[in-house]
């Protein structure tokens, strides 16, 4: 049997070669036995899935697994995003949720995401906890769905609604449906489509929908990550078109992307950066900020400028969901685009990060370069990239980590900038003096390493990105 190990959310497999309805009915029942083991007996699961092929028949093979282990299924009603499925599990008191989704990943991988009672990541522990109850085939419990439809264990649910009405309670989206901007939302072919019409359609804002039918492949693109250059096409129809800016939503709506009046992507970290100064500085909220070691410093000068705590964590939503809680955090994000807001789920929310970027420019009348334009007199300019290395072997990822574990700092530059310090929190991060940093990092979803850079020096990011491929021996 395939020995199934479980990442940042939980399983991402290649479809028909390892992810197949055998497998994917084995991490139900062992999703399953850990609810019961944690005294969830005949508690709820909400069950969803993306766009991707075969999306609902695999959500459908989940819900019947847990049904006959006499767990009570809401089995949503045709594709909805992450955090549409995360609401739905604390809007109907359930015990989880699990999610059939890849996310932003290549057209040819599904995944099997699943969601604590809270709407957030399961922890590490519980992550780790639900894979060793993974059994092989002879231990999975199945009925078939039409016998669970008619039992009632299974009931076919709507979540729009009551999602839609939460986020009208979080932000004044009448303001920004009469405002008369012109938007262009990027769906990327996946679960986000739809969804900003149907919020801000119907007053003087016009919505420009892109990529928004349901195509596996994901045509246009290399993999419905909303970053270059998978978002190029849909910034060149947002310059064709002068929109006011450009909403991206991911394969499954959990992550943002944006762009500015000029058609230009604005980079994650700065995207970050303005989602704090908006809750900071425009709605007046105060609350600690959480954030992943590879996102950006702007926000602890932010945080440092208005008197509020940073809690950094290691990379993933595992990390940042259980330090918002804890914490009763502002915000919490990551370097990947991922958001998640006090009042919600503590669930990247790629919806809600938009409209939030929205209400930001109408409060203050603001182009999104006029924007940025305040972040940075606060916390000066930062400029990012990163760079991802596929792997070859586990020869090349124990060479890597050897050269990282015996780097000397002492006199040690990237680029021309000295290095101050290294932390191996979670990967290789090299503080440097101008505040800016260097992270490698093996990435825990896929066979890649990543190196980022943020730095106060635009002219040094390439140069800093060649060298901290030169350190793991590139």
């Amino acid at each position: 049997m395939t020995k199934i190990r479980f990442g940042t959310d939980g399983w991402r497999g290649r479809m028909a070669e390892d992810y197949t309805f055998a497998n994917v009915r084995r991490c139900a029942q062992g999703f399953a036995n850990w609810l019961l083991d944690e005294g969830y007996a005949s508690r709820t699961v909400v069950v969803g899935h993306d766009q991707r092929f075969q999306g609902e028949h695999f959500a459908a093979a989940v819900a019947e697994v847990l049904a006959a282990n006499g767990l009570q299924v809401l089995l949503i009603d045709g594709a909805a995003p992450t955090p549409v499925i995360s609401f739905a599990a604390v809007n109907n008191n359930a015990a989880g949720a699990v999610n059939i989704t890849a996310s932003h990943n290549p057209p040819e991988d599904n995944g099997f995401k699943v969601r604590d009672a809270s709407g957030g990541a399961v922890p590490p522990d519980g992550l780790a906890a639900i894979e060793a109850r993974i059994p092989d085939s002879d231990g999975v419990k199945s009925i078939s769905l039409d016998e669970a439809l008619a039992a009632g264990k299974v009931r076919r649910h709507q979540p729009q609604a009551a999602y839609l009405a939460h986020l009208s309670s979080l932000i004044d989206v009448t303001r920004i449906r009469d405002a008369g901007l012109k938007i262009v939302v990027d769906g990327m072919w996946g679960n986000g489509a739809g969804w900003l019409t149907e919020i801000l359609g119907g007053g003087k804002t016009e919505v420009i929908e892109i990529h928004a039918q349901r195509n596996p492949i994901f045509p246009e693109m290399d993999r419905p990550e909303p970053i270059p250059p998978n978002v190029d096409a849909g910034l060149a129809v947002a310059r064709s078109v002068e929109a006011d800016c450009i909403c991206i939503l991911d394969g499954d709506a959990d992550r943002c992307g944006f762009g500015d009046e000029n058609g230009q992507f604005v980079d994650q970290l700065r995207v970050y950066g303005l989602l704090a100064y908006y809750l900071l500085e425009v709605r007046g909220e105060r609350g600690p900020i959480v954030k992943t070691l590879s996102t950006t410093s702007m926000l602890d000068k932010l945080c440092a400028a208005y008197d509020v705590p940073v809690v950094e964590t290691g990379v993933g939503f595992k990390f940042v969901a259980p330090a918002m809680q804890q914490h009763d955090a502002l915000i919490g994000g990551e370097e990947s685009g991922g958001y998640a807001f006090r009042g919600h789920v503590p669930e990247r929310d790629g919806i809600l990060s938009n409209l939030c970027l929205l209400d930001l420019m109408v409060r203050t009348g603001k182009k999104p370069t006029e924007l940025l334009q305040l972040l940075f007199e606060k916390v000066g300019e930062h400029f990012y990239d990163r760079v991802d290395i596929r792997l070859t072997g586990a020869d090349m990822k124990a060479a890597a980590q050897q050269r990282l574990d015996n780097v000397d700092i002492n006199g040690l530059k990237l680029g021309s900038i000295a290095v101050t310090d290294r932390i191996t929190v979670d990967g290789y991060k090299f503080p440097m003096e101008d505040g800016g940093w260097l992270l490698v990092r093996f990435s825990g979803t896929e066979p890649l390493i990543r190196i980022y850079t943020e730095t106060t020096r635009k002219e040094q990011v390439a140069a800093i990105l060649a060298d901290g491929q030169k350190l793991v021996g590139l």
